[in-house]
């Protein structure tokens, strides 16, 4: 909000901000207003490429849609583009305690659409080993450190938490998994904590979740990871049918078919009514466990 706010103040731009979201009440006031940049979070992204209400309405007017908070997966923002006939949508990064870290350029968004871009102009980057604290490579996943002149100065009266995340050097710990590529451009696979461990790998619930809304018979999921005597931790997804005739096993076949073995559904496919989350957008998984 604040990007936003900011950006737009920049540019003499008028900002339309939505208390909450019904979907009438967000279609209107972009047709209303004929918004030309959307800021969303990723929920609203999926609602945009499959909910069927949206043909409904005129949406020409959007010019470029930016989406954070979560990541995003190619398959998804590709429907959405399609759908929406809108070329730019792009993906940003950033933190309570930063503000914006990164940004994909508008002109190159759809490149490489599963990227939050290049770090923003003051700020300092890096990949590490969340164990032994070691710099990686292009290529080469670990725990996203940044650092910049506005980087919180560290969390009020709670001096051991801003130790555990503000090293001595000034690099602040995000507690995100991702890497960067040959060209500098940065992509966020999950949250640390969030990974689910299986037989010693590793599995980013976000991935999975990216993979299951393509399904057709889908509208919703959520990937989460339970003990398993045998793995460790398993898979298991929590989806919300778009089509009354939608099995579990045709869940789990569809994910066996896209990925490594050590990712497959092996914790189950249980169907809700919905997939709990936050103002934001981001998956509550701990009311799923």
């Amino acid at each position: 909000m604040v990007t936003v706010l900011f950006s737009s103040l920049y540019a003499g731009s008028k900002v339309v901000s939505l208390s909450k979201f019904e979907p009438e009440l967000f279609l209107n006031a972009i047709t209303k207003f004929k918004t030309e940049l959307v800021h969303v979070v990723p929920p609203l992204i999926l609602f945009l490429a499959k909910h069927p209400t949206v043909v409904n309405y005129d949406l020409s007017c959007i010019r470029q849609i930016t989406a954070g908070a979560a990541p995003l997966g190619r398959e998804l923002v590709e429907t959405a583009r399609s759908r929406l006939k809108c070329d730019v949508i792009r993906q940003v990064y950033g933190l309570t305690e930063s503000g914006c870290v990164h940004m994909a350029p508008a002109s190159l968004s759809k490149e490489k659409p599963q990227s939050v871009g290049v770090p923003i102009k003051s700020m300092d980057v890096k990949v590490v080993d969340p164990e032994t604290n070691e710099a990686l490579s292009a290529g080469e996943e670990g725990e996203v450190l940044i650092r910049g002149p506005n980087i919180m100065k560290g969390y009020l009266n709670l001096p051991d938490a801003t130790r555990s995340c503000i090293t001595g050097d000034g690099w602040f710990r995000t507690g995100d998994i991702g890497h960067f590529d040959k060209d500098g451009w940065f992509y966020i696979t999950d949250r640390l904590k969030e990974l689910i461990k299986v037989k010693g790998l590793q599995v980013a619930p976000a991935e999975l979740e990216a993979l299951l809304v393509t399904h057709e018979k889908i509208a919703d999921a959520a990937v989460v990871g339970v003990t398993d005597e045998r793995l460790g931790e398993a898979p298991r997804a929590y989806v919300v049918k778009d089509d009354c005739s939608l099995q579990e096993r045709e869940v789990e076949e569809y994910i066996a078919r896209r990925v490594a073995k050590h990712k497959h559904l092996v914790g189950g496919v249980q169907f809700v009514d919905a997939i709990p989350k936050s103002a934001s957008g981001k998956i509550l998984r701990r009311l799923l466990k």
